[in-house]
């Protein structure tokens, strides 16, 4: 049976709506820590839990690491970038690691793609594709290779905890190669938390290149595929994680396939069928997981999404299973 992974966040902490996701087939929840920590998120998990055994069921509990993803810092109010307009720099909360990079010509990605900039001279960017930005948002410079470390001290503050909350799986973006997987493990049983699955996420191709050394070192790949399309142009995205399925099943191991399999549903009753299209095939191709993000965390659907994130797998497994 197909995981059905929701996330954790304001439209879905309520105990009952969390009752009726479950009821609705959601099987599993994902607590996004680049937003928070597991102390701040004990109770919201504590409702999970509780909402999971009413229903008869044990819930997967998965912590999203930080990792070594790069994020805005804290946006005390929103700012509005319009296309065509050139600002200062040091408008946005960037972190320190990218400074160096950021010379004339190079391109920022902001918010999964949402925004892209360009460096100028001077200390300033243009906007080629604008919007609003918040917050935490992810940032990619195209071309770069960075190399922050593996785990943050947040990061291990957040394993010290893992057994205590119930954890049961751990992912870990942008993995890059075996020794971040090893780094995690060591981690996990420094805090005696060895039993915690470890899933590694891919998204960039660092990951992509080195995937059959990660395959024998986690517990089940992550196809993310909202990072990997800042990695390529998206005309290019849809054959890396037909890659990467191919090697999983090759290899026997379990992948997950994640981002904006349900995005319409955030504000939208209805899923568009393309998105169930994209469920279907996922399904269809061997995905042991799927799951969403935002359109739980924050949408206006959180249980219409998951039933039809279930009963689109369901339809899946049948066609699988005649």
């Amino acid at each position: 049976m197909t995981q059905i992974y929701g996330t954790l966040g304001p439209r879905c902490e309520d105990e009952g709506i969390l009752k009726q996701m479950f009821q609705a087939g959601m099987t599993g929840i994902r607590i996004n820590l680049s937003h928070t920590d597991l102390q701040s998120s004990a109770e919201l998990i504590r409702r999970g839990r509780r909402a999971g055994e009413s229903c008869g069921m044990v819930p997967q509990l998965l912590m999203d690491m930080q990792g070594p993803e790069l994020r805005l810092g804290k946006v005390e109010q929103e700012i509005l970038l319009t296309p065509g307009c050139t600002y200062a720099l040091d408008l946005l909360p960037l972190p320190e690691l990218i400074l160096p990079w950021l010379l004339p010509g190079q391109q920022m990605l902001l918010d999964d793609g949402k925004l892209l900039l360009e460096v100028q001279a001077g200390g300033r960017f243009a906007v080629l594709r604008g919007g609003p930005v918040k917050s935490r948002k992810s940032i990619a410079l195209p071309g770069c290779q960075l190399h922050p470390p593996t785990l943050t001290e947040k990061d291990l503050q957040n394993i010290a905890l893992a057994a205590q909350y119930g954890i049961t799986g751990l992912m870990q973006p942008f993995v890059r190669d075996a020794q971040d997987l090893r780094n995690v493990r060591q981690a996990l049983g420094r805090a005696g938390a060895g039993h915690i699955e470890l899933f590694a996420k891919i998204e960039n191709m660092d990951g992509v290149e080195h995937l059959n050394e990660l395959i024998p070192e986690c517990d089940e790949i992550v196809i993310a595929r909202g990072d990997l399309g800042n990695a390529m142009p998206l005309w290019e995205l849809p054959a890396v994680p037909k890659q990467i399925s191919d090697c999983c099943r090759a290899a026997g191991r379990r992948f997950m396939v994640v981002t904006q399999m349900l995005a319409s549903m955030e504000h939208s009753a209805v899923p568009t069928r393309a998105e169930v299209s994209d469920i279907f095939q996922a399904v269809l191709s061997g995905a042991a997981s799927v799951m969403v993000t935002g359109e739980t965390a924050a949408g206006d659907y959180p249980v219409e999404v998951i039933r039809y994130l279930k009963n689109t797998a369901a339809q899946a497994e049948k066609l699988l299973h005649t």
